[in-house]
């Protein structure tokens, strides 16, 4: 079986659990509890599921708990963790480093340093932070650097404001990250970061949550009721994102998101830590026993495409 590269791992230290914990992330997202992680035990699942190199990110909640030098610390923290795991398995390990949004300074000072110093290999961000969701005008320094650097962009969804009164007694994760994922790739499109931005290479993950079946309905309303100027169309917008397939990929996810914007952009994603080593494995099982693209695997289409997204790890891989 081809070698996988998992575009949506992640990574847990410590300092960040405990500092997460305190400003009351206790049960984050409303999941049960936090997850664990270790090295050792990364790279044994990945051994036992056929996947040559994880890239590494913080999931929700992130790393701003409301104090913009705390956050900016914080991403310190967790980025040069991250890097010296990456040092000890280069081979293994790639890493998308944490920005402090939604302080603007601090995420433009710390995109510097894991590009320039660490030598990440793009950033992870979330739908939004603390209300403030991708796509705002707020963020404009930061996607003119991002385009200025043809930087990668991992989006990770988080729970949305006000999610009390929608989802009070279940994780999020199960409904709220998917439409997260849908809102924040709308807001990109009806703001424009999308079309004056090109540069950037986007990746939404959990095969794009509700986007696939909601490309219609977002360009029936931006022509009809709120006029959008004349330019590429929601799907041509969408259909240059790039989308990894963590969560459940089939039956239903993988076969409408290939519908939608067909498989040139599709990526594999475990979401571990976050999904358990047995859920991963059983992930892994569903998608070798669907039916495959012509001519190839998902296995082997979903390394290609990384490959061609992240082609330092193609170098690591021929050296």
């Amino acid at each position: 079986m081809s070698d996988l590269i998992d575009v949506h791992s992640h990574f847990l230290t410590e300092a960040y659990v405990a500092a997460a914990t305190a400003a009351g992330h206790g049960l984050p997202d409303g999941m049960p509890r936090w997850a664990t992680w270790s090295a050792p035990d990364h790279l044994a699942l990945m051994d036992r599921a056929g996947v040559r190199a994880s890239i590494l990110s913080i999931s929700a909640p992130g790393v701003h708990f409301g104090d913009d030098q705390s956050a900016r610390r914080m991403a310190r923290h967790v980025n040069e963790f991250a890097i010296e795991t990456v040092h000890r398995h280069p081979d293994r390990f790639a890493h998308l480093a944490a920005l402090p949004l939604p302080d603007v300074g601090g995420a433009l000072a710390e995109l510097a340093h894991a590009l320039d110093v660490l030598g990440s290999d793009g950033v992870a961000v979330l739908t939004n932070v603390h209300g403030v969701y991708l796509g705002d005008e707020r963020y404009a320094e930061v996607y003119a650097e991002l385009n200025r650097r043809r930087a990668t962009v991992f989006v990770h969804p988080v729970q949305p404001p006000n999610w009390q009164a929608v989802s009070p007694d279940r994780p999020r994760p199960m409904l709220e990250y998917i439409f997260e994922s849908a809102r924040a790739a709308t807001n990109l499109i009806m703001n424009g970061v999308l079309t004056s931005h090109p540069n950037i290479n986007w990746i939404f993950s959990h095969s794009g949550g509700a986007l696939p079946v909601l490309v219609e309905r977002i360009q029936l309303f931006r022509d009809v009721f709120l006029g959008a100027a004349p330019g590429p169309s929601v799907a041509e917008q969408l259909g240059v994102l790039w989308y990894d397939i963590a969560g459940t990929p089939f039956p239903n996810a993988v076969p409408a998101l290939e519908r939608a914007f067909g498989d040139h952009r599709i990526l594999y994603g475990s979401d571990y830590c976050w999904t358990p080593a047995p859920a991963v494995l059983a992930q892994l099982a569903s998608i070798d026993a669907a039916p495959q693209p012509d001519a190839t695997t998902w296995r082997a289409l979903t390394t290609h495409n990384a490959e061609r997204l992240f082609p330092r790890l193609r170098l690591r891989a021929a050296a």
